[in-house]
């Protein structure tokens, strides 16, 4: 069944990251006074390239729903048809509008909110952005419930640690909040953290375990209970590449975690 398109007019574009060409977008929903989402969620952009075939791409909103508008994050790829295609000014200058549908996804926070610990690399950070504002809105409510909610954000360089004040600006403001940025390749100036971000969120699991003197890992589930009958205490959101989202798993799984308290999306 064909897909309803919308006009989306785009209202600010910035380059976020030279080095990484990544770009942060605005845009408003022509024709709409509102366009809902749940935070996590992603569009399909849809357009005709140059040899007159219709080419979708889906990207993750990067924000919290606010009227008529959404924002995403994307990467400019060489060769990529539909980054280039955003970022490049003649294509789309200020004013101009795409389409897209949607909202879609299943990349959710789930309810009643745990305990979270929000793990992405890269672009991946646009779901997490999502989620965040969702919890702490601009208007300085509070819909956290008073969970801990971990960042756990791995790039390779400090240059690609996207929306990074937005995020040092609400881990001051919320003691329940915590940012943990960790860089693959970080330089000697570096005084943060270093390494890959499936090594901090084990921390994250042990120190906390410790805490409440839980063991691990934890039990085995009984594999007979019901999916409604399966309530954790805390849930893993993951966004990445294949490899990172494969071993923040593998990491998880090791410490005794069911399946169901890790929530996974891949974007290659």
């Amino acid at each position: 069944m064909p897909q309803e398109l919308m006009s989306a007019r785009l209202e600010r574009k910035e380059c976020i990251s030279e080095i990484a060409q990544c770009y942060h977008f605005e845009f408003v929903v022509e024709g709409r006074e509102s366009f809902n989402f749940v935070p996590g969620q992603f569009v399909s952009g849809v357009a005709v390239d140059a040899n007159g075939k219709e080419q979708t791409r889906a990207y993750s909103l990067a924000s919290a729903p606010r009227e008529n508008r959404f924002e995403l994050c994307v990467n400019r790829i060489q060769d990529g048809f539909f980054s280039n295609h955003l970022a490049d000014l003649p294509d789309l200058p200020i004013g101009a509008t795409i389409q897209i549908h949607g909202p879609h996804g299943s990349f959710v926070l789930r309810t009643p909110l745990t305990d979270s610990i929000l793990v992405a690399t890269g672009t991946g950070i646009a779901p997490m952005r999502s989620f965040l504002q969702g919890l702490f809105p601009e208007d300085g409510s509070d819909l956290s419930c008073g969970k801990q909610i971990w960042l756990v954000y791995g790039t390779h360089y400090e240059s690609e640690l996207y929306y990074r004040d937005e995020f040092e600006r609400l881990a001051s403001g919320h003691a329940n909040f915590h940012y943990l940025p960790t860089l693959s390749r970080a330089p000697k100036s570096w005084t943060g953290l270093c390494g890959h971000v499936d090594e901090h969120v084990a921390r994250i699991v042990e120190e906390r375990a410790a805490r409440l003197g839980q063991s691990l890992p934890l039990p085995t589930r009984d594999p007979g209970l019901l999916a409604s009958e399966l309530n954790f205490d805390i849930n893993a959101y993951v966004c990445g590449l294949f490899d990172m989202v494969s071993g923040v798993r593998e990491r998880l799984k090791g410490f005794g975690w069911h399946r169901k308290q890790i929530i996974a999306e891949r974007y290659d």
